[in-house]
């Protein structure tokens, strides 16, 4: 049985321990505000008091927190503590110089490898065990990880072999720029029904089941027109997403959508919809 250390339970992190659990894995868990955590000891799972103590004994170390500072020091200090020849299975969407700095900090401490693996979906996707894990990884290491990929997603789509070129988070920030780009447009596209006198649900079945159609604009268009902004995924968490796919586009793009949405995002985050569903971006195009 592979002992996983696990830091981070927040909406898409515990559910993930529950699901790493259900598959057998023995877990130790951490996290910052130890309340988040303390429920996964019905799963089976430890919970202890600090990263180091998560990795003790450990063979595998996750990482699913919010940002890349976050990640870097709490994870250095968990990867410090592995068994010898342990992996450092980075999951959070941390941005390029994040996933840069854990491989630094893993070439450090001697001795980890680093798999670079994003995933994507949100809360429920991640309840019911289906996120796409978007993994860069040595092939050496690939058949160790695997298992807890499987226990976690519905596929794993491996890019790379080089971590440190942050394959996986590269292609992370390519489809969360487009998750973001159509959650905006479904936010603006209902403000502008209404400012039509036009009925929102109208909107969304004109483009049921056309070439234009897509599950996602019904899901945050149906919470949008419900008013029911229950995150999934919060707008605080959006908006940092996508500062990240600004700061890594290089001077050769122009990704004038991408600096639209993050200006949204902001405006939305100052007229205090940070905690609620990232759909509720829609207030942006409110006056």
């Amino acid at each position: 049985m592979t002992t996983a250390a696990f830091l981070g339970t927040g909406t898409m992190g515990a559910p993930m321990v529950r699901n790493l659990a259900a598959a057998g894995f023995d877990l130790r868990v951490w996290n910052r505000t130890p309340s988040r955590a303390e429920p996964l000891a019905d799963t089976g799972a430890v919970v202890v008091d600090s990263p180091a103590e998560a990795a003790q004994g450990a063979d595998v170390l996750v990482t699913m927190l919010l940002d890349a500072d976050s990640t870097v020091t709490a994870g250095r200090e968990a990867a410090a503590a592995l068994n010898s020849g342990g992996v450092w299975v980075q999951m959070g969407t941390i941005g390029l110089p994040g996933t840069e700095a854990v491989c630094a900090a893993a070439a450090e401490i001697g001795g980890v490898t680093v798999v670079d693996a994003p995933v994507l979906g949100t809360k429920l996707p991640a309840e019911k065990g289906e996120l796409v894990v978007l993994a860069a990884g040595a092939p050496e290491v690939r058949g160790r990880v695997q298992p807890l990929f499987d226990a976690v997603g519905s596929r794993t789509q491996w890019v790379g072999e080089d971590p440190s070129q942050a394959g996986g988070s590269r292609l992370k920030l390519v489809a969360n720029n487009w998750v973001l780009t159509l959650t905006n447009a479904v936010g603006e596209s209902i403000a502008l029904a209404e400012d039509l006198g036009v009925d929102p649900s109208d909107f969304l079945g004109a483009i049921k089941g056309t070439a234009t159609d897509s599950a996602y604009a019904h899901l945050k268009g149906a919470a949008i027109i419900s008013g029911d902004y229950a995150p999934a995924f919060t707008l605080s968490a959006a908006a940092k997403d996508a500062g990240l796919v600004s700061q890594a586009a290089s001077d050769a793009v122009r990704l004038d959508l991408a600096e639209a949405v993050r200006a949204r995002f902001a405006r939305a985050l100052t007229a205090g919809h940070a905690d609620k569903d990232m759909a509720a971006v829609y207030y942006a195009s409110k006056r």
